[in-house]
């Protein structure tokens, strides 16, 4: 018997050592095919810069080891820092000569991104050199960056999507009342609409006023970009958008101007050769937005020791992170706090550039966050870029910095405050047949029991409670605007405004992208010379093998790209037991089609 136990845990030895073997082999395979293409790459004489629009652009760009394996451009996340580091390092650049963008599956971006990609290839076309974009299928969003160049070509076959903007709000009343769910709100702001999908079965009176409002305006910032590029009336592009261009024949769009030039992908490539001035597509050679972005990072940095930190806060405001498969970025209260103070306490970082990209979340984590900024800000400026949103939470964490930049069609504002608290005391009781008895030593012991509603003493006390949060909420937007209070009410309520609007009333500084609030803190930190530094680090290549592996990371992508438009309604339904108590938020799923 000895015998035998003993050749069983040999054997059982042995396999493991083998799985260990193994599993060790193929993560050093994977992670080097995975790096094969991450080596930086020389910039060869008569270059061309190639953007693929294609898949989603994220705030910063992740290694994604097992999309790149498996070729799946469907699940291509590209980083809008990249593009933009790419895009000028190809304006200064000599031996690159143009910029290539070819329209694919591009599920786009929010307006800000687009915006900011727009504006650094029109700055590139300054330095006198060209853009050619070509699309089987323009998306709205690719065709207003595409709009940019100076020869825009469709195959014959092709399609355009120039339709205007709109926005859908998700409504889930009815859905909680079929399975016995009531949502308890207490809120503060009229247009405060985030509760709103758990209310009602559609838009509030003021909720569309406000929709419509930024819709609006940033329609009219896509048409004036675009009218001015491809010398088309506004008034035309707005009746073009009214005529359904999806559906219309390739000669339409050439009559139109919408595009200069009808041709199959072959012959865009001698296109390319004669902006060139070259005799053929073997005479020029062609990099990618990810290698040119990496020659940029390996440039050399200034050697001053000065710094300047960029740190994105990018994704929700939590407490804790919330889900331990759901990829999509978070901003953790606990995290970015310590992030933070070591920015403050590192004397070679002078000043902080918090790039804000965030609808908002936990207004307890919103607070502490606030509190860090003003430790910053008591020894080294700190400046906030807004990227898409920077809205409730979003804008409590960023209202206290020295000087707010916001591009012109970033959401923001919202400035309110709601508590959720779910009673289902229907689905329990009735429908599951799931009964409780409670003892309880004080009057409050069972606040917040989902199995039952709220009493009337209970709801007066949260009410009273948001309140105070919003006093607090507004006041410490007041301090950091150098506004009173009261005139910050008038433009909260939890409204929300875009970039061009929240300049006019006071809620940011300036209009700029990233660039432009760098600039500006070495400015105030009285910089010559510094080098910038991005925090918090990025996962390196294993890192993100190893979550790819657990399959939760991967899944997820794959889910999110099988539901499409759908993936948001999914999340948010999954996410309500994680988003209930105090929150600073704008609405759950806002979509924008653009």
């Amino acid at each position: 018997m000895k015998q035998f136990f003993k050749y069983v845990c040999a054997t059982v030895v042995g396999i493991l050592l083998v799985v260990a073997i193994i599993t060790i082999l193929s993560i050093m395979s994977l992670v080097g095919m995975a790096s094969m293409g991450s080596v930086t790459a020389n910039v060869k004489d008569n270059s061309v810069l190639v953007i693929r629009l294609e898949g989603s652009i994220s705030e910063r760009s992740e290694e994604n080891p097992l999309s790149d394996l498996l070729g799946n451009s469907a699940l291509t996340e590209q980083g809008l820092d990249d593009i933009l580091k790419a895009v000028e390092h190809a304006k200064t650049d000599s031996k690159v000569k143009g910029i290539y963008l070819e329209a694919g599956a591009f599920a786009g971006a929010m307006p800000a991104s687009l915006q900011s990609i727009r504006k650094a290839l029109l700055d590139f076309k300054k330095e006198g050199k060209f853009i050619v974009a070509y699309g089987d299928e323009y998306t709205q969003g690719a065709y207003y960056l595409c709009s940019a160049a100076d020869s825009v070509i469709i195959n014959p076959q092709g399609m355009i999507d120039w339709s205007g903007m709109s926005s859908t709000v998700v409504y889930y009343k009815d859905l909680l009342q079929k399975v016995g769910v009531d949502m308890q709100v207490v809120k503060v702001g009229t247009y405060k609409s985030a509760v709103e999908p758990f209310l009602l079965n559609e838009m509030s009176d003021a909720n569309r006023e406000q929709i419509e409002t930024y819709d609006n305006e940033i329609w009219s910032e896509i048409t004036k970009a675009v009218s001015k590029s491809r010398g088309i009336s506004e008034a035309k592009l707005n009746e073009l958008a009214d005529s359904m261009m999806l559906l219309r024949e390739a000669t339409v769009y050439k009559k139109e101007k919408l595009v200069d030039k009808i041709a199959y992908s072959d012959a865009v490539k001698q296109t390319i050769a004669n902006m060139m001035k070259v005799n053929s597509p073997d005479d020029y050679n062609t990099i990618s937005v990810k290698d040119l972005a990496g020659v940029a990072n390996n440039e050399p940095k200034g050697i001053s020791g000065d710094v300047v930190a960029v740190y994105y806060a990018v994704g929700d405001i939590v407490e804790e992170a919330t889900s331990d498969w759901n990829y999509e970025p978070e901003i953790v209260g606990r995290k970015v706090c310590k992030d933070l103070q070591k920015l403050a306490d590192d004397d070679d970082v002078k000043a902080v550039v918090l790039r804000v990209n965030s609808g908002g979340g936990s207004a307890y984590a919103s607070e502490q966050i606030w509190h860090q900024v003003m430790n910053i800000k008591t020894n080294k400026p700190i400046v906030v870029s807004m990227g898409d949103m920077a809205a409730s939470g979003g804008y409590y964490i960023s209202c206290a910095a020295d000087y707010i930049y916001a591009e012109p069609t970033t959401i923001t504002g919202s400035i309110g405050i709601f508590g959720m608290f779910p009673n289902a005391g229907e689905l329990l009781n009735n429908t599951l047949g799931v009964h409780f008895s409670t003892v309880k030593t004080n009057q409050f012991s069972d606040f917040g029991d989902v199995s039952r509603p709220f009493t009337e003493q209970e709801r007066a006390l949260a009410q009273r409670y948001i309140n105070n949060g919003y006093e607090l909420f507004t006041k410490r937007c007041a301090d950091g605007r150098k506004m009173k209070q009261d005139d910050i009410k008038k433009i909260g309520e939890g409204r929300v405004w875009t970039g061009v609007h929240a300049k006019q009333i006071g809620l940011v500084d300036e209009l700029g992208g990233l660039d432009a609030a760098i600039a500006k803190a070495k400015k105030l930190a009285k910089l010559d010379e510094a080098s910038i530094m991005n925090y918090p680090a990025k996962s390196n290549v294993l890192d993100q093998l190893m979550e790819e592996m657990q399959g939760n990371s991967y899944a997820d992508k794959q889910l999110k790209q099988a539901l499409g438009d759908y993936y948001p309604i999914f999340t948010d339904l999954k996410n309500i037991g994680q988003r209930t108590g105090i929150q600073a938020s704008i609405p759950y799923f806002l979509k924008f089609r653009l």
